[in-house]
């Protein structure tokens, strides 16, 4: 495609046509509202791709030094705000080069030598969405801290552990807030995985094929930072993978978060009662005066589903396209930009959330004591006894039944009615009973015993380094 502007048409590839595109069509199809978005990554490229000309003999050293002058203005009027989008010159690359040339002549023209559109914005998304990463997992990691920060304070913070959303066994509060955090260390991985993938430059595949200049993409990825050249020029301006990955591990995350922000608005509720969120977090009713509503997070729970729907949109954009580029190809940008800002706002506001979030101990205390919480201990004990754990089973469900006829828990039970159940029970069975000896007993890795959280908290530390 040429890089000049025909002045019949106003079009950078006007030469081929005979008139103007339509004003509606010419709207539908622009893609410079949004992809103003990559122009500091497209001028990145573009000096990159300057400098490779320049070495190959494809540019003079003066025309190196008008372009890079150049750019660095095109680059100063738009971080200024006064640059002038051009609905005509259809997208950000257009808009660039147009007023590169305005700026410096002849030598803004050859710029485009050796590239295309179409390798050109498959680079510039490489290069915003390899920072967006690096942004991201640091939003993450400043999360992950203030999880870690908060287990080791509440270490010794007895609360219920849930199945079904009903009272299963006693656990610790910091052991809670380590499950969230191998949650997003999942997330971290997958991320970084993606940043390896993606960090491949297609620069110089042209439009398709290649181009007949002699050309070094070598260098051109090395002076982007790229581990390389991407491999076949067909895959190289086609390839979506890295945009669906990403947006996949966003998804992965966005629902992390999204159960991390329901146990919250499930725990500042009234009948919970377990944490208590800083005011600057929440908002009032307009009619009910007494009401804290924890809008962070459901506004998080609720982000989720448009990152699921990007990724789904994403998939199906590419679902039915042959090799190569297709137009289809300019929806992609949209999502892609809505998924990274959707999950990078999201973890920011949780990494600042959860470090001023405070437990309630002894509401998380009494709550934990209710629905037998240590039924599973007492069938542990019997079966450290002897008794084969079926029977076992049998046994407690049968003390179970009795603490509900008279309506106390389990651990209340008399020894005599214990005793009653099975001569295996001695006096130091209440030693298991208690909510303290329930949790200590799991001592063990990945346990919830407090020495067993400290150990996996100051693990957990050392892998944010």
């Amino acid at each position: 495609m040429s890089s000049s502007i025909d002045s019949h048409t106003s079009q950078t590839w006007g030469g081929r046509f005979s008139e103007a595109t339509d004003a509606f069509v010419q709207e539908f199809t622009a893609s410079y509202s949004f992809d103003h978005v990559l122009a500091r990554y497209d001028i990145e490229g573009s000096r990159a791709h300057a400098l490779m000309l320049n070495a190959c003999g494809i540019l003079t050293n003066e025309e190196l030094a008008d372009i890079r002058r150049g750019l660095d203005q095109v680059e100063t009027e738009i971080s200024a705000g006064s640059f002038k989008w051009r609905v005509e010159l259809e997208d950000v690359h257009m808009n660039v080069e147009a007023r590169l040339t305005e700026i410096i002549g002849d030598a803004g023209k050859k710029l485009h030598t050796g590239r295309s559109r179409n390798d050109q914005v498959a680079t510039d998304i490489r290069l915003y969405l390899r920072e967006a990463i690096v942004s991201i997992r640091g939003q993450m990691t400043r999360l992950r801290t203030g999880l870690i920060d908060q287990a080791e304070t509440y270490a010794d913070t007895i609360m219920p552990g849930f199945t079904h959303l009903q009272v299963a066994q006693p656990v610790t509060f910091g052991h809670h807030l380590l499950a969230w955090n191998e949650m997003l260390l999942r997330d971290d991985g997958r991320l970084a995985d993606c940043a390896q993938r993606l960090n491949y430059c297609p620069l110089g595949s042209a439009a398709l094929a290649g181009t007949s200049y002699p050309i070094d993409r070598h260098l051109t990825a090395s002076a982007l930072g790229f581990s390389g050249p991407t491999e076949n020029s067909l895959d190289s301006v086609s390839d979506r993978d890295f945009a669906i990955e990403f947006t996949s591990a966003a998804a992965i995350t966005m629902m992390h978060l999204s159960r991390m922000a329901e146990e919250m608005i499930i725990w500042t509720s009234a009948q919970f009662n377990f944490v208590d969120l800083p005011d600057r977090f929440c908002t009032g009713s307009s009619i009910m005066p007494q009401k804290k509503n924890p809008d962070v997070p459901e506004l998080i729970r609720g982000k989720v589903g448009r990152v699921q729907g990007h990724l789904v949109a994403l998939i199906t954009l590419m679902k039915g396209q042959p090799l190569a580029y297709n137009k289809d190809n300019q929806e992609d940008k949209e999502p892609l930009f809505d998924a990274v800002r959707t999950v990078h706002d999201s973890l920011m506001a949780l990494a600042d959330l959860v470090p001023a979030m405070k437990a309630k101990p002894d509401a998380m205390r009494r709550a934990a004591g209710l629905g037998h919480p240590t039924a599973t201990d007492l069938a542990d004990y019997l079966v450290r006894k002897g008794i084969a754990f079926r029977d076992a089973h049998e046994i407690v469900g049968t003390a179970v039944g009795l603490a509900e006829a008279e309506g106390i828990d389990v651990a209340a039970l008399s020894l005599e009615t214990l005793k009653s159940l099975s001569d295996a029970v001695e006096e130091d069975v209440f030693k298991v009973l208690t909510l303290e000896g329930s949790v200590a007993a799991r001592d063990h890795i990945g346990g919830t015993a407090p020495a067993q959280v400290r150990a996996a908290a100051s693990r957990a530390r050392a892998a944010l380094d």
